[in-house]
């Protein structure tokens, strides 16, 4: 087959440092707007993106030729810069070091992108740290506590 072809759908989801609150609303539309961005120039296709104060959930399609790890070090260091740009109060903000990568079918695509636009309704009953616990329990992920906050 001469051409390369692929559909892989990625549920990123990673925390701001220590889980801090600091990510105000009012620059959430902007945030993903800037984060959208970064994935495209990646060459992945954002599908869905939201951030609460304290993390984001990105659904997007995977580029071809880049590996997942890059992806995620450039929106997350991308996305930084901006914040730190964006009030005096986030010029030390960070991203925590670690994140969560979960594969998704198409047949669920729509489920996933309702469950990302619908966070701060979810978030009044679970806390980060239980959806993320939650979806490492569901996608079978074995991990040490003491190494996935930071």
């Amino acid at each position: 087959m001469p051409q390369s072809l692929s559909k892989i759908y990625v549920h990123l989801i990673f925390s701001t440092k220590n889980r801090e609150r600091v990510i105000p609303r009012h620059l959430h539309p902007e945030l993903h707007a800037y984060m959208g961005g970064i994935l495209r120039d990646l060459g992945c296709t954002p599908v869905e993106i939201n951030t609460e104060p304290d993390h984001a959930h990105l659904l997007f399609l995977l580029s071809r030729t880049e590996p997942l790890s890059v992806i995620v070090g450039q929106v997350k260091t991308g996305s930084t810069g901006w914040l730190q740009q964006q009030l005096p109060v986030l010029q030390n903000f960070h991203w925590q070091n670690g994140y969560g990568a979960f594969s998704v079918s198409q047949s669920n695509v729509d489920e996933v992108r309702e469950y990302i636009r619908t966070q701060q309704d979810h978030h009044r009953v679970v806390t980060f740290q239980e959806e993320f616990r939650r979806f490492l329990k569901r996608y079978e992920v074995e991990y040490d506590e003491k190494y996935v906050w930071d």
